[in-house]
């Protein structure tokens, strides 16, 4: 097999990408095993991959966060996702241009983008030029305006018409687009006023390639063993967690408000809070008996020994969670349109119990955890093998 080299580039917000990316690379590298892949990426991405033992490219020391961006535009827990974008433009053009000398090195022989939006912009409006295969990967299309703002709705309307010019460059043959998820993931309506209809766009431009779960669901089904391996007990066990951002203290504040009145009903309750890699776990006011934790590894080994998870509403988390059977609450982030277009997909799937952060107190959430505690999940099964049609898709270009 001929030794091949890979530039990807993982970007985005949270952690939930950079999960999907090392499973795309694990498929990439069962089908040759001489592939090399050198990753470009921020913190807490680089967080995994420095644990995963992966090679981290140089201008990770100054690739500008997609997750640093999005915690200084959110408000409490609220993020609008237009004004993201254009807080983040001066750090998406230093990546442009970081990036761009990477690949003019000539070391590569494709570069794999996940939802590099910086890159996309500067293909559109032919601000570098990339002579080897690219592979852009997206999980949603199209901005919605979270305000009634006329600045938000123009914004909204000026990136979303960019967005539709990606076609623009998807005409080479050795340009592609992979959308992790299916058709109906995608609002059947235009991008705006005289734009295309966004779902007929990614069903002429995009490979569809369903879902990424990072493991056989199969290997967790037995619950009891997974806490004994965990360390757990066989006590009810509620994980409660926030993902790659800083944006979910005020969810996991209000979990724990809620542990008394949970523990008044199943007095054996247990509870665990997982701040993730950006915020400081000492910093959660969180009473005594709950176990909080930081960057957690694998944490679907988590998932699968709880009786119960409450979660933001990442496509990974939840896609793992529903594949795991497991019941599990979620909180979309208010504003942020690419998490409500996953509970879109995880009300059409019949997969978790939606609630909005701001209207629910810590006894509807009590509530709400003890009627759902350890109850049989029926959601549809999810398709979960997009690793493996990624890499098939992207090993041809190779």
């Amino acid at each position: 097999m001929s030794r091949k080299k890979i530039l990807y580039i993982s970007g985005s917000i949270g952690l939930g990408h950079i999960n999907k990316d090392l499973a795309i690379v694990q498929a990439l590298r069962s089908l040759n095993t001489e592939i090399e892949i050198t990753w470009v990426a921020a913190h807490p991405a680089t967080v995994v991959l420095a644990q995963k033992g992966e090679s981290l490219h140089p201008l990770c020391e100054t690739y500008a966060s997609y997750s640093a961006f999005a915690e200084s535009t959110s408000v409490g827990s609220k993020l609008n996702l237009v004004n993201y974008v254009f807080r983040s433009r001066r750090g998406w053009m230093r990546n442009v241009k970081l990036v761009h000398k990477a690949i003019r090195s000539g070391q590569f022989d494709l570069v794999i983008g996940n939802e590099t939006y910086e890159i996309v912009i500067a293909l559109i409006f032919r601000l570098i030029w990339i002579d080897i295969p690219f592979v852009i990967i997206y999980d949603f299309l199209g901005l919605e305006a979270a305000s009634r703002r006329i600045g938000v709705k123009i914004g909204r309307y000026l990136l979303n018409l960019v967005w539709s010019l990606d076609r623009t460059f998807l005409k080479d043959s050795d340009r592609q687009a992979l959308f992790i998820g299916e058709p109906e993931d995608i609002p059947d309506n235009r991008f705006g006023f005289l734009l295309p209809n966004r779902r007929a766009h990614a069903q002429r431009h995009y490979h569809f390639i369903g879902y990424i779960v990072r493991f056989d669901p199969e290997d967790y089904r037995d619950q009891r063993k997974v806490k004994e391996v965990l360390g757990y007990g066989e006590e009810p066990l509620v994980v409660c967690s926030i993902g790659g951002t800083s944006i979910g203290r005020a969810l996991l504040e209000l979990c724990s408000e809620s542990y008394l009145l949970i523990k008044e009903r199943v007095p054996a309750l247990r509870m665990v809070l997982i701040a993730g890699p950006r915020l400081d776990r000492d910093s959660i006011a969180a009473h005594p008996d709950i176990v909080v934790l930081g960057f957690v590894p694998d944490l679907y080994k988590h998932y699968a020994a709880c009786d119960l998870a409450v979660v933001q509403c990442g496509l990974s988390s939840t896609c793992e969670l529903a594949a795991l059977r497991r019941p599990f609450i979620y909180f979309p982030i208010e504003g942020h349109s690419e998490q409500e277009k996953v509970a879109a997909t995880l009300e059409r799937y019949g997969a978790g119990i939606k609630r909005n952060l701001s209207e629910t107190t810590p006894e509807i959430l009590a509530d709400l955890v003890v009627s759902n505690l350890g109850q049989k999940v029926t959601c549809r099964t999810i398709c979960s093998d997009g690793a493996a049609q990624a890499a098939q898709l992207i090993y041809q270009m190779l």
